[in-house]
């Protein structure tokens, strides 16, 4: 049981871009306090020497790493439900990037709520920037500008989301998706490739343009000699709205921002791996959470400050 007076502590799930960068978010909280890094039993062993140097403890069992308030789930989006689901069930609240839109997102969120109610735990889906803190922006823009129409363009830069999905093909050794805006919302995948020895470009490409996370877009396969040479994380969103407000035509609002993916990733899940602990049992999107249960501090200096 935490005391409310204690820092809350963090396990951060996997070690990739994403995770590392968490670690480091957590570690620059002033309310917060890393416990550990959870990954597979084999990286452990592989990572441990890093680990070690950098002061930071790793298990491949979140329960070796004492009290845990919250685990940020920085694994592939695929992996989520049955890694939230299992965090929910030992009583740890959860903050994922879980980044495939739509109808699974909702299917996540409404699954691990009625868990959460059961466990007495919160979970946070979907605590990216897109989904995520766009999402939040969304709907404020729809606040200001009721009837319109908002267009999110992405990029050009490296969505982590698609690479992962481009690189679990059989055949591909690495893979790099960049998603390039072509306008009012609608884009193209540029995905490069690094294929096993003697396999298939064909049928990898097929298998990469036929993947849920690439069929709605104008998808490009290339097959290169070394993804990395290439690679840059660097990432941005420009959102616009055009729209009625208090039946005032052509209002017109926008967003941009151009980022390290994994950094601004790593950075949301932290502020809502504090938000959990500030919530009712349940599942909940960034729309749903007040923004000043992200920040650290108590409410009342917070609206002295900020508003």
């Amino acid at each position: 049981m935490r005391d409310e007076n204690s820092k809350i502590r963090v396990a951060v799930v996997g070690y990739g871009n994403i995770g590392k960068c968490a670690v480091d978010a957590v570690r620059d909280a002033s309310d917060m306090e890393l416990a550990g890094v959870v990954e597979l039993d084999e990286i452990v062993r592989l990572k441990r020497s890093l680990a070690e140097t950098t002061g930071i403890v790793m298990a491949s069992d979140a329960r070796d790493l004492g009290r845990v308030d919250v685990a940020l789930l920085c694994c592939p989006s695929r992996n989520v439900p049955e890694t939230a689901e299992r965090y929910v069930a030992m009583g740890i609240n959860t903050v994922d990037c879980f980044d495939i839109h739509g109808d699974e997102l909702w299917k996540l969120r409404q699954d691990l709520d009625n868990l959460g109610k059961k466990n007495g735990t919160v979970s946070i889906v979907s605590a990216g920037w897109d989904p995520g803190s766009d999402s939040l922006l969304r709907a404020l823009l729809e606040a200001m500008a009721p009837r319109g129409i908002t267009y999110t363009n992405f990029g050009p830069g490296m969505s982590m989301g698609h690479s992962v999905a481009a690189k679990s093909k059989p055949g591909v050794r690495k893979a790099l998706s960049m998603t390039i805006p072509t306008g009012t919302g609608i884009h193209r995948r540029m995905v490069y490739v690094e294929l096993e020895p003697d396999a298939d470009f064909a049928a990898a490409e097929k298998a990469i343009a036929t993947d849920a996370y690439f069929a709605k877009d104008h998808t490009v396969v290339t097959q290169v000699a070394d993804v990395d040479a290439l690679l840059d994380m660097g990432h941005g969103v420009l959102m616009e709205r055009k729209g009625v407000s208090s039946g005032a035509q052509n209002q017109l609002f926008e967003f941009r921002m151009k980022i390290n993916n994994p950094a601004l990733t790593a950075q949301i899940m932290a502020a809502c791996g504090r938000a959990t602990v500030r919530q009712q049992p349940g599942a909940y999107t960034m729309p749903e959470i007040p923004v000043l249960d992200l920040l650290p501090g108590d409410r009342e200096s917070l609206v002295k400050r900020l508003v």
